[in-house]
């Protein structure tokens, strides 16, 4: 059940030129606005959410920690251990996204432009203890977000990472970026098969809205560009660590999801002999890991 949800509570704005970003950390460490001000307006650079925020599914974008999208019916094995987590999201049979984005975050410190905010989770379903952090730092070019996760257990723990920006779209919304591969879903966007990045599931230069995609891609070439001749400027996300990809189309609503992530969906779901290849980390006590993602905003 997700579980962050209820009146927003300490909310951070942060401003650099014509650049507005609201940080909510008790609602999942998410951000509930970033916009573009000019001449007395604003302009929703991420989907416009209600304010003040109460659901995290209503936010701009949140933490994915320490995994990313599914684990399949909510059970892995790990090195002798099995782990079962149950279902998280409403409708969903199959736990996604990790912790982070279910409970609030503290703040470890902000100013004018930027802000850190701090989650420290206790073992439980997820049997390892963590401290996860993020920096949200704000520039007149762009937002740039560090997520990291370190184990503070005394045993291994596997990790991933990922952010889930939400993007608004209209039909003539176009998103440019290379991949290798697609992963096909079933009805519960569970991963079936890996397929060539061709025609469908093709993104150089296409289309971003309504689309019907939920899916997953492999060999990302870490960055995106995102286009739109109604906006003031032009988007590029990027994200050196990601090098896979998650873009989520519904058919309605005029949104679209663009997520840089560490690994593949479910990838918690393979052999460990398999992780290297799918990105899932092994954290070692006292390791951490980090994922870099910035979305810069270019004035036409």
């Amino acid at each position: 059940m997700v579980k962050s949800t209820g009146q927003e509570t300490g909310r951070i704005s942060l401003t650099a030129g014509n650049l507005r970003l609201d940080v909510s950390p008790s609602i999942g460490g998410a951000i509930s606005a970033f916009e573009w001000t000019a001449a007395g307006a604003a302009h929703p650079i991420l989907r416009k959410c209600h304010t003040p925020l109460e659901k995290v599914l209503d936010a701009d974008c949140f933490p994915l920690v320490p995994y990313v999208n599914r684990i399949r019916g909510g059970c892995f094995t790990f090195r002798g251990r099995t782990v079962r987590l149950q279902p998280n999201m409403p409708g969903d049979p199959s736990p996604l996204h990790g912790q982070g984005w279910l409970n609030a975050w503290a703040v470890e410190g902000h100013d004018e432009a930027s802000a850190i905010l701090a989650y420290d989770h206790a073992p439980g379903e997820w049997p390892w203890s963590y401290e996860a952090r993020q920096h949200f730092s704000l520039d007149e070019s762009g937002l740039s977000i560090r997520l990291t996760c370190r184990n503070t257990s005394a045993e291994p723990m596997p990790c991933g990472l990922g952010v889930h920006p939400y993007f608004p779209c209209g039909p003539e919304t176009k998103i440019d970026t290379h991949v290798d591969c697609a992963w096909t879903v079933d009805e519960n966007v569970l991963p079936v098969a890996k397929v060539p990045a061709e025609g469908r599931y093709d993104l150089n230069g296409r289309h971003a809205c309504g689309q019907d995609l939920d899916n997953g891609f492999g060999g990302w070439g870490g960055e995106a560009r995102m286009t739109d001749p109604d906006w003031p400027y032009d988007l590029r996300l990027s994200s050196p660590e990601a090098k896979f990809f998650q873009l989520y189309s519904p058919l309605q609503g005029h949104i679209f999801v663009a997520e840089p992530v560490t690994h593949a969906n479910c990838a918690l779901n393979h052999r460990e002999s398999e992780w290297t290849k799918l990105g899932m980390r092994v954290l070692e006590p006292g390791q951490a890991m980090s994922l870099d993602a910035r979305l810069e905003v270019t004035a036409k």
